[in-house]
């Protein structure tokens, strides 16, 4: 925990969250205030430059009915509860997060949804409840985290990938040099997103200790500016 936050020490919103977090994402992830205004769907739509249905989709159409899903991060808006719901009370939909607002906030969206739950859980470290997972999605969480931690969350994900299961991976990606979001992405990059440029520069499967056995689809959206990859075992 970074020692120069005033409330660190008595706020249980700050309990157990990685430093990296509340030094740089304190605003968007960790102060509940901040949180609570944030967790709509109109930011998600405005943040990601109305681009947050299909991008959704991308995610959402790779669920089957009756399937056990792991997502490794809560995110604002609907999704998570769009999620569990196409999962179905057949499945388990597993949502874990590192910090205690997130936890808050997802318990809530998935209230109504027995086969759904919120574990706090490093998403580097999950281990689950010993059953296999179908799909195992990170949405949007690689781009926020120090780049050692991208290789510690992608290596446990296909770790925890079983034969004739995916791994999904939506987040951000080099948008094509015409694209003018680009120009303002850097400067968003510069200021608040201190950890997402790396993924301009390197494919995802970059991060992967032996990417060879893997397949790897990627699809990219809007210009280059959004990338969705999945990966399955090979044969």
């Amino acid at each position: 925990m970074t020692k120069n936050h005033p409330t660190l020490a008595v706020d249980p919103y700050y309990d157990g969250v990685p430093e990296y977090m509340t030094e740089v994402y304190d605003w968007a992830y960790v102060d509940p205030k901040w949180v609570r205004m944030l967790d709509r769907n109109i930011v998600v739509r405005i943040l990601l430059f109305l681009n947050d249905q299909r991008l959704m989709r991308a995610y959402l159409n790779e669920i089957k009915e009756g399937s056990r899903v792991w997502q490794l991060a809560h995110v604002y808006g609907d999704l998570v509860s769009r999620a569990a719901r196409k999962v179905g009370p057949k499945g388990a939909f597993h949502l874990t997060d590192v910090t205690p607002v997130a936890i808050e906030h997802g318990t809530r969206k998935l209230a109504d949804m027995n086969w759904a739950k919120v574990i706090r859980s490093d998403a580097a470290a999950f281990q689950g409840d010993g059953k296999d997972y179908d799909l195992i999605c990170s949405f949007f969480l690689l781009h926020e985290v120090p780049e050692e931690k991208k290789f510690e969350i992608v290596n446990h994900m296909l770790s925890k990938l079983p034969k004739g299961g995916k791994a999904v991976f939506v987040d951000y990606h080099n948008p094509a040099k015409w694209q003018p979001i680009r120009y303002i992405l850097k400067l968003v990059n510069h200021y608040l997103e201190p950890f997402a440029e790396t993924l301009w520069k390197n494919e995802i499967s970059h991060y992967a200790a032996h990417p060879e056995r893997f397949t790897w689809r990627k699809r990219t959206f809007f210009a280059g500016v959004y990338q969705c990859v999945v990966v399955e075992h090979k044969g």
